[in-house]
């Protein structure tokens, strides 16, 4: 078990819409590794999102088990959820949720100011994660000013700069055209190799899965055959 970085067992989950139960998750169960790249794919409303929520600790394990390396998830208290959320996870999104009146190298510090770490470090990781995504020469402009794929770059340096264990992103290449999608991918692919973050994603699209070392497909809340 030392090699996973999730391990999710008979997890169920629902959410009321008006008076109704609806019953997003069924009985699922999987393995994620560590330092990997693995993609959930499935039709609309088939349960991606609210998985994606449930391991990026923002959604509550209801029913079964969910293991974050070796801790229970579903047993923990609220104090350290928040610190596995602060450090050891990064998000992206398909909206990319840059604030507009700050630069791209402010909407990096801004988030790691929080951290509690000394100005130099904080310094360093914004430099070095804006440096990764190749945006360091356009540090200075602001979301208005960057492209589609530049303003994601910089979702993608935010993220990484907590050093975390794991990236999550629902559908983060989305609202990109495919070939800035593809740069996209090849960045957080490289993120894998080099420093073994582990990447999880939702997504419709064939050219991010062709990134995953394994596609999960979801149908109706579960664990549809042929995952691969």
């Amino acid at each position: 078990m030392s090699h996973l970085l999730y391990r999710v067992r008979n997890l169920c989950f629902s959410y009321s819409l008006g008076k109704q139960k609806v019953q997003a998750i069924r009985g699922l169960s999987l393995e994620i590794s560590k330092s990997s790249l693995v993609t959930f794919s499935g039709p609309s409303g088939s349960g991606k999102s609210t998985l994606l929520n449930i391991l990026g600790l923002i959604e509550p394990v209801q029913e079964g088990e969910v293991f974050f390396q070796k801790e229970n998830i579903g047993q923990m208290g609220e104090k350290r959820k928040n610190q596995i959320r602060k450090f050891e996870i990064g998000f992206i999104f398909q909206q990319f949720h840059l604030i507009p009146v700050l630069s791209a190298e402010e909407n990096v510090r801004y988030f790691l100011s929080c951290a509690g770490l000394s100005k130099k470090e904080v310094s360093k990781r914004v430099q070095a994660s804006l440096s990764a995504v190749g945006l360091w020469e356009h540090r200075r402009k602001r979301p208005s000013q960057l492209s589609g794929g530049q303003k994601q770059r910089v979702a993608i340096a935010r993220a990484i700069a907590k050093r975390p264990q794991v990236i999550i992103g629902d559908e983060p290449t989305a609202s990109l055209d495919q070939k800035t999608g593809y740069a996209t991918m090849e960045i957080l692919a490289q993120l894998v190799e080099k420093q073994k973050i582990s990447v999880i994603l939702t997504t419709h699209d064939k050219m991010v899965q062709s990134f995953s070392k394994e596609n999960f497909h979801i149908q109706d809340g579960a664990l549809a055959c042929g995952s691969s």
